[in-house]
């Protein structure tokens, strides 16, 4: 009795997401809102943290890890517009919230952990790149596992503020443009060098 009444409130709380923070803020993308009501977020954070799962604020995983909000992950997957044409590199947990999601929309999926994406060089096969985080910089190795014309999804820490941020490679070189300023959990492997000013 317990259990069906829990999955009951889960139900709940995931339609209450969708339409009262997803919807409401302009994610209304019947895949993303799909993808989005189907994956259970409960399955993703720690046991004491179940309740809170489909609050409208990142929840701490340990470790110095966060699962960003609904509307964080609705608004990257509606920028991104992942196909099953897309092979995705997502900067993040493999096995986590985001990776689920993507995993029903495109057509190869692949996860590196930020500190390896950080530093790891890659070949360039990727049409799609989705950093569940924000970054302070994108750093070259990063940005050369690209494909020529693929896009790149991120969040962006300028002046401490945390934004989303879309870009495409061309001639070699990876442009952002910062669209949306947004609560994303920032990654400190991506942090830029500390300079000194005066």
């Amino acid at each position: 009795m317990n259990q069906e009444r829990s999955g009951s409130d889960t139900e709940t709380a995931r339609l209450a997401m969708i339409n009262s923070q997803l919807r409401t803020s302009g994610v209304n993308q019947p895949w993303v809102l799909a993808a989005m009501a189907s994956i259970p977020r409960e399955d993703f954070v720690p046991e004491a943290m179940r309740s809170a799962a489909y609050i409208d604020r990142s929840i701490p995983l340990g470790e110095g890890r966060a699962l960003a909000s609904p509307l964080t992950h609705g608004k990257m997957l509606a920028e991104a517009a992942p196909t099953k044409n897309d092979t995705v590199l997502l900067v993040g947990d493999g096995k986590g919230y985001l990776a689920a999601l993507l995993a029903q929309l495109c057509g190869a999926l692949d996860a590196l952990d930020p500190a390896e994406a950080a530093q790891k060089r890659g070949k360039g096969a990727y049409s799609l790149i989705v950093v569940d985080g924000a970054i302070e910089q994108l750093p070259k190795t990063l940005a050369s596992q690209l494909a020529e014309g693929g896009r790149i999804i991120t969040g962006v820490v300028e002046r401490g503020v945390t934004r989303l941020a879309a870009g495409t490679k061309s001639g070699g070189e990876v442009s952002l443009l910062p669209l949306a300023e947004i609560g994303i959990p920032a990654l400190p492997p991506f942090e830029a060098p500390k300079s000194w000013s005066f």
